[in-house]
């Protein structure tokens, strides 16, 4: 997924990387763990609000078992260096690939963790343990990739780590499936909200992912995140706080992609920092859909890119063409991004 700025400065390398207070974080995750626990018990952490008990053995539409509410399933804790630049820095994004997933696209290039369930399951313990390995390998941030589905005990293992000396941001990546009450209950846990919204219309919500409420969850939850945290904040050159929003563009406009660009602009949010992928190839099941069984092409790509420009946008990263055949994980891999 690299990326290449257009019309977005980012600092020169060189400079210390972002930090937060460990104490003022610990605090924040005590306060936030109560209403934590009643958000999972019955669960609406998301959109399918399926109300089953997280603290329990109960399984939802996730798929995901956090057992007693303690326990979480990843699959990788890697320094990935092809996130967006203020994310990669210059040691990398430490970033944990959570099993499972809320919304289960059918075309997910990460079908391997999201829909087979891919990794291991361990006690909140470890898990704050990998993020103080990243820590010390030099990450620039923790970058929690999916992670709504064990949210409860994610945040035990930020608050365990934060104890023992975890000081990096910590960075939302999300499919937007989030509930806005859970997006509120995050603030001051999360620093740097990295929503990737999939679609501005119900069919093809429901026609890929099952989830016919999508578009207004997400953009409830990404109103939210906006007002919560606004633009990204730069601390040298890597992002310490606010908001990135990604954005798939599918084939055929399927993900609604001009409409989404003018929901922003409609609600003044050109200012945010906008990362508009052009990654997309038919993955997993997407070929039982015709209409989304190739790749896109660099018109329609570039076409998007030219409608952000003419409306505004001040910050918008892009992709090259390329990346969808570089990118792709491998999840068997312990590290699945390395060819």
């Amino acid at each position: 997924m690299v990326r290449r700025c257009n019309r977005m400065k980012v600092a020169a390398s060189g400079a210390a990387m972002a930090r937060v207070n460990p104490k003022e974080k610990v605090e924040r995750i005590q306060a936030a763990l109560p209403g934590l626990r009643a958000l999972v018990a019955p669960c609406r952490v998301c959109g399918r609000a399926c109300g089953v008990d997280r603290t329990g053995a109960e399984v939802g539409y996730c798929r995901a078992d956090a057992g007693d509410g303690d326990h979480v399933r990843w699959s990788a804790a890697v320094l990935h260096f092809g996130e967006e630049p203020m994310l990669v820095g210059r040691g990398g994004s430490g970033t944990v690939f959570f099993s499972h997933c809320n919304l289960r696209c059918l075309f997910c290039q990460n079908w391997q963790i999201s829909h087979e369930g891919e990794g291991r399951t361990a006690h909140f313990r470890e898990l704050a343990q990998a993020f103080l390995d990243l820590q010390a390998q030099g990450a620039e941030n923790i970058n929690l990739v999916t992670p709504t589905q064990y949210i409860y005990p994610v945040v035990q293992a930020l608050g365990l780590a934060s104890e023992q000396g975890l000081s990096l941001p910590v960075v939302y990546n999300t499919n937007g499936y989030d509930a806005a009450e859970l997006v509120a209950l995050l603030g001051g846990i999360v620093d740097v909200w990295l929503p990737d919204v999939k679609y501005m219309e119900s069919p093809p919500a429901f026609r890929y992912s099952h989830a016919a409420n999508y578009p207004e969850v997400a953009q409830a939850a990404v109103q939210t995140m906006w007002r919560q945290s606004g633009p990204l904040s730069m601390e040298g050159d890597t992002a310490g706080g606010g908001v990135l929003i990604r954005h798939l563009v599918l084939p055929e406009n399927q993900s609604g992609t001009f409409e989404f660009l003018l929901w922003l602009k409609e609600r003044d949010m050109t200012s945010a920092a906008l990362s508009l992928m052009s990654q997309y190839s038919p993955q997993f099941r997407a070929a039982e859909c015709p209409e989304i069984n190739r790749s896109l092409t660099p018109k329609e790509y570039e076409d998007v890119v030219d409608f952000a420009a003419h409306l505004g946008f001040e910050h918008v990263l892009t992709q090259e063409m390329d990346s969808r055949a570089v990118y792709l994980p491998d999840f068997n891999r312990e590290e699945p991004f390395r060819r």
